[in-house]
């Protein structure tokens, strides 16, 4: 009854002074975004088919999904500085219904690819800004809403590419992917009906400033090791996403569907476990709650090369799925430590160099898979893992 009571106060401390309503439709755009974005994995075989994509092509193709998602960052940042969190919300959402359409269009593997890189970008101007209004709404409390929001992304990502893989198998992967353009133009238009508009600030100087300021922030030994914390969650969670559910229909001979269930129930874990992990966060600090989330996912990872069947499948799954609650740590963290003046623009730099690092894991991965060993692949994301929680005793004690 204690427990309940408490998740009782947490949810009415994260609604009151009507911050809650900008707090769930921030992250019911967080969660299509995310959702839209893992319809690709599901959908690389019907790419692969329609376009004549190898595995290694294919990988590239995801590679620039997220490094449209990386690039992006560090001007969405400036701009949630300047020009306020909802005009970069509405022109991100915007801006990825644009790129679905062209995608759906596409008649060569060229455009196909341009267009995802233009999903990417859009994508990329969201989850700064998605920040920093949160850090502002919830200064102190913004590891539970953080997240809150980030375990939203993760239903996202658990109900829309298994949606996506049924419509693909019955009638085409077209509608697998087109199905999701009405739910982001509503979700743009409520971000530009409910949150307040901002001050513009056209000051260049401000800009310039908070580059300069980060920059020489990432000489600071503990903002580096957390960039590299988070580069290499980002690698091995993107590569991971990228080949899962072929690896599961290529290489342990599951159908399709049942690949693409497995592959929501990965997020569907998420969906407690960031919540979990950002409450811990703000009870214990990155040195005491990161590490916990990271060592399933070691076991997970390196586990997956030798199970077979059905249900050891799931249970590697769960356990590898816990590596979600490291976003809410370490860009919790990130909040905190970047002054609030410039925190988009810092917020920005970090990740988007982050990203772009990161970008190159599903290409890398996919050409070590189309030489045979894809086994082995998992095996060196199992180390990547290990190294990042290591990473994490350099951090000073909070």
């Amino acid at each position: 009854m204690s427990r309940l009571n408490s998740i009782r106060r947490e949810l009415v401390g994260l609604w009151a002074d009507g911050a809650g309503k900008t707090l769930l439709t921030i992250a019911l755009g967080w969660g299509l975004l995310n959702g839209t974005r893992m319809i690709y994995p599901v959908l690389l075989p019907s790419f692969s088919a329609e376009y004549d994509l190898t595995l290694s092509t294919a990988g590239l193709l995801v590679t620039l999904l997220w490094l449209g998602y990386a690039v992006g960052q560090v001007p969405g940042g400036m701009l949630a500085d300047r020009r306020g969190e909802r005009s970069v919300l509405t022109a991100s959402v915007s801006t990825v219904v644009v790129g679905l359409v062209v995608v759906l269009l596409a008649p060569t593997a060229a455009v196909l690819f341009g267009a995802t890189a233009l999903v990417g970008l859009g994508h990329s101007q969201y989850p700064v800004a998605r920040i920093t209004a949160l850090s502002d709404l919830y200064p102190d409390r913004i590891g539970r809403a953080l997240g809150v929001t980030m375990a939203t992304g993760d239903v996202g990502q658990t109900v829309l590419p298994p949606i996506a893989s049924v419509l693909a198998a019955a009638v085409a992967w077209r509608l697998g992917l087109g199905f999701v353009l009405p739910l982001l133009c509503l979700i743009a238009a409520v971000i530009w009906l409910t949150l307040p508009a901002a001050d513009p600030d056209d000051g260049d100087d401000a800009s310039s400033e908070s580059l300069r300021y980060v920059v020489g922030e990432l000489r600071s030994p503990t903002l580096a090791v957390v960039g590299v914390i988070l580069f290499l969650f980002i690698f091995v969670w993107q590569t991971f996403s990228a080949f899962y559910p072929t690896y599961l229909v290529e290489q342990k001979g599951l159908s399709s569907t049942v690949a693409g269930v497995l592959f929501g129930l990965f997020f569907a874990v998420g969906v407690v476990v960031k919540p979990l992990a950002g409450a811990a966060y703000d009870r214990v600090g990155l040195r005491g709650s990161l590490p916990l989330v990271l060592l399933g996912s070691v076991v997970g990872l390196a586990l997956l090369p030798f199970v077979d069947g059905l249900a050891g499948l799931a249970g590697v799954t769960v356990l590898a799925s816990t590596m979600l609650g490291s976003g809410a740590i370490t860009q919790s963290y990130l909040a905190e430590l970047i002054p609030a003046e410039i925190q988009g623009t810092g917020l920005g730099v970090v990740r988007s160099s982050a990203s772009v690092l990161g970008a190159s894991g599903p290409v890398v991965f996919g050409a070590i898979a189309e030489r045979g060993y894809f086994d082995a692949g998992y095996l060196l994301l199992a180390l990547i893992v290990g190294v990042g929680t290591l990473l994490t005793l350099r951090i000073p004690r909070e």
